[in-house]
């Protein structure tokens, strides 16, 4: 009788030294005084086996999301201070800054694709992760529309509510679809029949294709890019109508965000500070 309520002091005092340490409550212990010590020690030995593969895991993400945290914060830092990292109050407004700062990772993706090839993978994540941080500011950009709220009674009250600015809300998806599909374009241009060599070596046809035998003459001031070769042969038919069907994409792609920039910038209202700006034409 005695043996017996020393097992259960002890299992109740291994039980609130657990919950003590966190891994499991006091009402865990209260309802498992019955319980032998063993099945009480077999939860401490879990977490710890377990829960290694987690941290490891949790690190990484801290150590890799680390260098971006820091990224981010210089892209917005030099959005807020209107590109003047003086701080001396010179910078444009937040509206250039942000369609600077797109031009400039556009630059950087894009100017040196030259070749008709998916995009590297860590351009491509660097495209999609910098894009999304330009324009997350969007979801802050919002307008106020009156709507019916009603309540439990049976009364209804008109209420301005918030939604994001119609342009936005509008063309922001289409841009977004028209960047994945040409993406799609770029990643379909995988194992292709044709391949670009340097212009220096453009003459040696040490390859056997029968493209560009002649000398090829580019202007100067395009000496830099790559010539491309096909097969003796040629291109087959089917790579023909793929190639062709990919550049009428291509220009439908162009023609659709040509349309949606200028229909924003006709809805576009011009400030009188700039009108006044301009420089006075003599009659």
């Amino acid at each position: 009788m005695g043996s017996g309520e020393e097992e259960r002091g002890g299992a109740s005092e291994a039980a609130f030294t657990d919950s003590a340490d966190g891994s499991s409550s006091s009402s865990d212990a209260a309802s498992t005084d019955d319980w032998p010590a063993l099945a009480l020690a077999a939860p401490k030995k879990t977490p710890a086996c377990g829960g290694a593969p987690d941290a490891e895991m949790s690190g990484k993400q801290k150590r890799r999301a680390g260098p971006e945290m820091e990224l981010m914060k210089e892209r917005f830092a030099k959005l807020l201070l209107g590109e003047d990292m003086s701080g001396s109050g010179k910078g444009v407004c937040t509206a250039l800054a942000i369609a600077n700062a797109i031009t400039n990772l556009c630059a950087t993706i894009f100017g040196q694709l030259w070749r008709l090839e998916p995009l590297q993978p860590e351009k491509k994540a660097m495209w999609r992760r910098e894009m999304d941080w330009l324009l997350c500011i969007s979801d802050h950009i919002v307008e106020l529309v009156p709507t019916w709220q009603s309540f439990p009674d049976g009364t209804r009250l008109e209420i301005m509510t918030s939604r994001p600015r119609s342009d936005l809300y509008i063309n922001l998806p289409a841009l977004r679809k028209l960047d994945h599909m040409l993406l799609e374009i770029l990643d379909s241009f995988r194992d292709t029949e044709f391949w670009y060599v340097d212009q220096g070596i453009c003459a040696a046809d040490c390859d056997g294709s029968a493209s560009f035998r002649a000398a090829f003459h580019r202007r100067d001031d395009k000496w830099w890019l790559p010539v491309p070769r096909v097969p003796p042969g040629g291109l087959r038919d089917k790579t023909r109508k793929q190639l062709q069907h990919k550049r009428d994409c291509a220009n439908q792609i162009l023609k659709a965000a040509m349309a949606i920039n200028s229909n924003a910038l006709a809805e576009m209202d011009v400030p009188e500070s700039y009108l006044d700006s301009l420089p006075k034409v003599s009659p």
